[in-house]
């Protein structure tokens, strides 16, 4: 549930002001959280994990923007996100071990934007958040560092180089007191210290003709953690280059068409970049037909069917008859070829 309370609109010389306070609120109730052996994927072996979560989130944030009228406009907030965490494990002896705990923290920002003219526009974006952690992890902890905060800065620029071309670009800086890691061998997330990142986004949209639409993001990341040597810092599968774009027709008698990218470049699969996670680049395509009240599409995955991993993550292994357990990459394959067709009716 996501919910708008009140909106205050208000003018004092010359200087707008525009209130808006609000309540969100989310629950998860998963039953059978659950990792077990397993022997050729469909024989039980064993549990090792076994249990129900309860997960509430409840939030309200104060958003104030302040328009001064020369072109420089202020947006400043605040927000308190209270979380309760319960866990029942269901594989403790006495058969009943359900565990509570709740926590709650307080996230500010300050935002600044000034636009000298309809073409341009600069920002300062700043603000602080947390990380959550798993609910087992929570309750098994006691509730002990569960919400490190995570601080986050970003400054650039939106501009008009041309009558129908859009363009952006800004650096950013992220900063994690606590970087999680899920080990899946232990259904847990272990604390792995702090890190930052810093990176620049690039953007562009352009319209080619009346029909025809272009667009483009890059983005490019240096993701380390902190407090080790340099030579270990690596965080293991965070991105560092992406880019996702495409090119689009729109016809004024309801055909829609568009052609798209995605890529991801290689990272470390590993703190010290022994390891490697593949990346990818793959396209997709997808025709929409609309006619009044009613629409039909179809759209293709990965059209050059290429052979790509989706989840990666390095760990060891052993294989019966090997005597030693052996650290490589394990995946999962990703999508081939895929085709989808969709009606829609709109009553």
């Amino acid at each position: 549930m996501d919910t708008r309370v009140h909106s205050i609109v208000r003018k004092i010389n010359k200087v707008s002001f525009n209130t808006e306070i609000g309540v969100q609120l989310r629950y998860d109730d998963i039953k059978n959280s659950q990792l077990s052996n397993v022997k050729r994927r469909n024989i039980f072996v064993r549990n090792i994990s076994l249990g129900d979560i309860h997960q509430l989130n409840a939030g309200m944030y104060i958003d104030e923007n302040i328009d001064f009228g020369n072109h420089f406009r202020i947006n400043a907030g605040l927000r308190q996100d209270i979380l309760a965490f319960d866990y029942n494990n269901k594989l403790d002896p006495s058969g009943y071990n359900r565990q509570q705990v709740s926590k709650g923290i307080f996230s500010p920002k300050l935002n600044l934007y000034f636009t000298p003219n309809e073409s341009l526009q600069f920002f300062l974006l700043s603000g602080k958040s947390f990380h959550s952690n798993d609910t087992r992890v929570v309750v098994s902890q006691n509730g002990k560092d569960i919400l490190p905060a995570a601080y986050g800065a970003e400054i650039g620029s939106h501009f008009k180089p041309l009558d129908k071309m859009f363009m952006s670009a800004s650096l950013w800086g992220l900063y994690l007191q606590q970087e999680f890691v899920y080990v899946g061998d232990e259904a847990v997330v272990e604390a792995g210290g702090a890190s930052q990142r810093i990176g620049i986004d690039l953007g562009v949209r352009y319209d080619i003709l009346s029909w025809l639409y272009a667009d483009a993001d890059f983005n490019y990341a240096v993701p380390r953690s902190l407090g080790v040597s340099s030579l270990e810092n690596k965080i293991p599968l965070a991105p560092t280059i992406t880019s996702i774009g495409g090119l689009t027709i729109k016809t004024p008698f309801g055909l829609k068409t568009s052609f798209r990218y995605r890529y991801l470049g290689d990272r470390a699969a590993n703190e010290d970049f022994s390891s490697i996670a593949k990346g990818y680049t793959l396209f997709d395509g997808i025709v929409e037909y609309s006619l009044k009240k009613t629409s039909f599409s179809l759209s293709a995955e990965n059209i050059f069917n290429v052979k790509w991993n989706e989840a990666q993550f390095e760990t060891e292994s052993r294989l019966k008859g090997e005597q030693t357990s052996i650290s490589e990459i394990h995946y999962t394959a990703g999508t081939p070829l895929f085709l989808k067709a969709k009606m829609v009716y709109n009553f």
